[in-house]
């Protein structure tokens, strides 16, 4: 997608340079994210902006090939309450439309003992990492009709990161049955137990 000016709404227009600049002085990915949660723009609108299954996204119907403005964009990010995914700048929010989640693991490490005391750390496609624990649950929902597993991990605020299939294959490795003895297998992370499937 070219650098240019994303109209939102009549009359008004974001300018991605001005936008990048607002949420990064120094010019540079690294560092802390800014404060999106402690942000509440009264301006809202829509640029057509969609984050598909693949975790690829597109504006305007043109995919966005630029993966240093991707991860600016998805440093932005955040879930409201209203259950609507957002691009929020001081200034302005912008709704963006997430086919599954919005990011997704690639990959998967373990640190530490195997059992109750390791650490699975999960990277996302756009180089966020995630250690799942109490305030970063794992979870997997089941398709009623095909049996298929669909395995989340929370990254921040709202937001979750869909693990890539190897990813949910190499955790399947990794689990062991459930200590409180029902027929579930699962893996351990921070002192939590997260159930990822049945024993059988």
């Amino acid at each position: 997608m070219a650098e240019r000016d994303v109209k939102s709404s009549p009359g008004n227009t974001i300018s991605l340079e001005e936008t990048l600049k607002a949420i990064m002085p120094d010019g540079k990915l690294s560092g802390k994210l800014p404060p999106v949660d402690s942000w509440n723009p009264q301006k809202c609108g829509d640029i057509d902006m969609v984050i598909r299954r693949d975790g690829s996204w597109w504006h305007e119907g043109g995919r966005m090939n630029r993966e240093r403005m991707v991860k600016m964009f998805s440093r932005i990010l955040r879930k409201d309450e209203d259950g609507l995914t957002y691009l929020v700048t001081p200034y302005e929010k912008v709704v963006v439309e997430v086919e599954d989640a919005p990011f997704i693991a690639v990959r998967v490490d373990r640190a530490g003992e195997p059992g109750p005391d390791q650490a699975l750390a999960f990277l996302t496609n756009v180089g966020d990492v995630t250690v799942a624990g109490p305030d970063r649950p794992l979870r997997v929902e089941t398709d009623s009709e095909t049996g298929e597993p669909a395995p989340y991990v929370r990254v921040r605020g709202r937001l979750e990161a869909k693990l890539a299939r190897p990813v949910f294959y190499e955790l399947a490795g990794m689990a062991i049955a459930n200590p409180d003895g029902s027929d579930t297998l699962g893996v351990w992370s921070q002192g939590v137990f997260f159930p990822i499937g049945p024993a059988a």
